[in-house]
Order: structure tokens, then sequence, then C-alpha cells
């Protein structure tokens, strides 16, 4: 129980803080998104309440205006997002395989990034990969964002969130190179560019950069 006060002390932390000025969080939307994260860290307290829950839940819960639906729905996502989270040791490999792609398909932003620095860990990522991008999109955009990742897996490929972390490089590549951004240029730069980006070019450019890799291949 004195875990579960403590789960409870950072759910309410968090939800009080999680999309105030969007429409649907009035007082009694933000209560049914603390009933749910309550009843996700009652069934899963070996987990707990982790920082950022608040905000995958939350696009659920807007689309399903439902507590149980959007609780269920929360669960089969945890289990692609659970690794995700610090204690799951997964982060390391999305750097990894973000850092093998750009090496692949532009070298020339590889070498920016190894000789400014070497922010080639894309630790810069590690929001876009534990949120899944939402909060870099504006609502509309995070619908379309997610639906597209989960339909990928049946469709081209299971880490097509990875495409879309090169993706958000790629689409701003000039700005980049041009303006020769370190580590600290590249973090102020997205955050000062979140919720600002056009979501339907750089989908585009996401699915582009997957043909590219799988024609790589198939020339090989």
């Amino acid at each position: 129980l004195e875990e579960f006060g403590l789960n409870l002390h950072r759910i309410d932390n968090d939800v009080q803080r999680c999309d105030r000025n969007y429409w649907y969080f009035t007082p009694d939307n933000l209560e049914k998104l603390r009933n749910i994260m309550c009843t996700y860290v009652w069934e899963n307290l070996s987990t707990g309440y982790l920082q950022g829950m608040c905000d995958l839940v939350a696009p659920l819960l807007v689309v399903f205006d439902d507590e149980a639906l959007t609780y269920s729905c929360f669960q089969h996502l945890m289990v692609r997002m659970t690794a995700n989270f610090p204690h799951g040791g997964q982060m390391d490999q999305h750097f990894a395989n973000m850092r093998s792609l750009i090496q692949i398909l532009d070298s020339e932003m590889f070498e920016l990034m190894q000789n400014k620095g070497d922010y080639s860990h894309f630790y810069f990522c590690y929001r876009w990969f534990l949120l899944d991008f939402k909060r870099e999109l504006v609502y509309d955009d995070v619908f379309t964002a997610w639906e597209t990742i989960w339909a990928a897996t049946h469709v081209s490929s299971s880490h097509f969130f990875l495409f879309l972390a090169l993706a958000l490089v790629e689409h701003y590549r000039d700005i980049i190179l041009d303006n020769n951004m370190d580590f600290t240029d590249i973090i102020k730069f997205f955050n000062e560019m979140a919720e600002r980006h056009d979501a339907k070019a750089i989908l585009r450019t996401a699915r582009n950069l997957v043909t590219q890799l799988q024609t790589l291949i198939e020339n090989k």
C-alpha cells in the first residue's frame, strides 16, 4: 500500500499537468485519466507509474471517451511501449538502430553529427520514442502518426517509428546542415518546433525511407 501511495502521488502530479490547454481535459475528464492510471498501476505495481504514461493514455481517452475501453487499449499499447521506459532497456537499441540507419541513408548528416561533438548517440530522440512522438505533434496528427505506426507493423516494418524519427531529421536536413548544428542546437531546434511539424510531409518521407532501405537490401 505504501508503494501504491507513492505511485498515486506521481499520478496526481502528472495528471494535473497533462494537456491542460486541450479542450477535452476538463476536471471531469482529468478525473477519468487519473482513474485509468490508478487502475493500471494497481494491476501492474511492479512496473508502477512512470513519467510519460499520462501522455500515452491521453490521446486514447480523447478518442474513446470511455474509461474501460481506454484502459483496455492502453494495456495493449504498453505491451510495446513498456520497454522504452527506463527499466525496460530498449531505448539504447533504438538509438543504435538510428545510428545505423543514418549511416546507411544519409552519410553526410551522420558525418556532421560526429564532427559537431558527436551526437550520433541520438539522445535528442529520447522523448520521441518514449511517447511515440506525442509531444512533437498536434493532437490530430498524433492520431494519424500512431495509426500509421501501428498499421506499418502489418504492412511494411514493425520499426516504422525509427523511420519516422529519421524523417523528422531529414525533413529539416538543409536547415541542420546549413547551420552546422551541434547537440545543443538540435535539442533547442526540435523543442521549438514541437507541435509545428508538417506531419503529412514527415510521414511521407518516412515511407520513402522505408522504401529506400528495402531497395538497397534487394539490390545487394
